[in-house]
């Protein structure tokens, strides 16, 4: 299994791996005849200090030579920003290389930093040449205050019990990484879903799987819906611990996604300590859990860890969760075209309050849809509560497997 990254890139910005060597010609003296002797002798010997002179030249521009490939190759291993590769050394290129002698080459504009986990059998680049099969390719959402990397070791071992596929787990817009780079349009549930169709664009795959959780699941409804021109619809959708429509998160002493937000940007930009910002989260009545997973998004930036500050845009988060619980897809979940099939996953101590109508709708729509050549399922995840993919990864791996097992390459 592999992992390829793309941050926030080099500083020449894009994905793209380029390096330029040298060529040095040799100097042509086959026609120098050291044999000879007599009145141009002095001649040859300034011909031979020449030759010498040059043979030095070379010696240091092949060495340069040797020293920019070791550079180059280091450059395949370091692949972009702050994020490394581990296990199987891939390049990824997304410019083309075959760009004539001192032609700028314009990198691809940076949408959204992701990771890229492989299966053992997967030997994917980024090409132009569409006669070579796809890849396999499942694409896997975080919930709001999240990132790309909630997904990790879930990815992981889905990469290794099929190991055809890859998955490209994305940091969206206002979290992790993605949440330097400037982004057009309003911050809603709708944006965010092209921000990831223009990037799987960019990287010319064809997913067959999305899986979302939360408010990554009503980004998955609005990818599909909107699929339809940019790309091929995907065959699988996954909807976890989300309804199509109506938020109804919290309560009854539970943790809030909204009264997080509030109280996290009443809190400074950069702390001392983590353990500051923990027992204030305790203090303000958040669960241990919640805390500790929250706090997770802070990244050192004073020396020796003396100061940190938060890997999202806070501002732009309160946008998206307001977009969450506005955004309404049942029409969509209701007339699903053909093909499409959409699978909603309840957790059994959902932390949403999945309400008897929410229920009623998405099995009415599993009988509709049937009919209609698409497809609408409706999972329950026991032993779990709305952090689906942590409290119980067993169960959420059973169910999620028959996805793969179906679309097996």
């Amino acid at each position: 299994m592999s992992a390829v990254s793309c941050s926030t890139a080099s500083s020449s910005g894009g994905c793209g791996l380029r390096s330029q060597l040298k060529t040095c010609a040799l100097p042509a003296f086959a026609s120098l005849n050291f044999g000879r002797t007599g009145p141009h002798s002095q001649v040859l010997v300034n011909f031979f200090f020449s030759f010498i002179n040059q043979l030095k030249s070379l010696t240091f521009c092949s060495l340069l030579e040797k020293k920019s490939d070791r550079l180059s190759t280091h450059r395949l291993e370091l692949v972009h920003g702050n994020r490394k590769s581990r296990g199987t050394t891939i390049c990824m290129t997304l410019v083309d290389e075959r760009q004539s002698t001192g032609q700028n080459v314009v990198d691809p504009p940076r949408i959204l930093a992701y990771d890229l986990v492989q299966g053992a059998l997967v030997k994917w680049t980024w090409k132009e040449d569409k006669s070579v099969p796809d890849t396999p390719t499942a694409v896997l959402l975080h919930g709001i205050l999240g990132s790309g990397k909630n997904w990790g070791t879930f990815a992981r071992r889905l990469a290794h019990e099929f190991p055809t596929w890859q998955f490209l787990l994305v940091d969206l817009r206002c979290h992790g990484d993605s949440a330097s780079l400037k982004k057009r349009g309003p911050n809603s549930v709708a944006t965010t879903a092209s921000d990831v169709l223009k990037l799987v664009g960019q990287l010319r795959l064809t997913p067959r799987v999305l899986v979302g959780h939360s408010f990554g699941g009503k980004v998955v409804l609005s990818m599909v819906e909107q699929a339809a021109k940019p790309l091929p619809r995907p065959v699988r959708a996954w909807v976890l611990d989300a309804t199509p429509g109506k938020v109804r998160a919290g309560g009854d002493g539970e943790d809030h996604p909204r009264e997080l937000i509030s109280f996290l940007r009443t809190l400074p930009k950069v702390v001392s300590s983590k353990r500051e910002i923990l027992n204030a989260l305790i203090k303000e009545g958040f669960s241990n859990d919640v805390s500790q997973w929250v706090v997770t998004n802070l990244r050192p930036t004073g020396p020796l860890c003396s100061s940190f500050s938060w890997t999202f845009d806070l501002d732009g988060i309160s946008q998206l969760y307001q977009s969450y619980e506005e955004t309404n897809l049942w029409n969509f979940v209701e007339n699903l075209p053909r093909g499409v099939h959409v699978n909603f996953l309840k957790a059994e101590r959902s932390l949403h309050r999945w309400a008897l109508e929410d229920l009623q709708r998405i099995h009415a729509a599993e009988e509709l849809a049937s009919e209609e050549g698409g497809g609408v399922e409706m999972h329950v995840l026991e032993d779990a509560g709305h952090w689906v993919h942590t409290d119980n990864p067993d169960g959420l791996f059973r169910i999620l497997s028959s996805s793969f097992q179906v679309l097996r390459a």
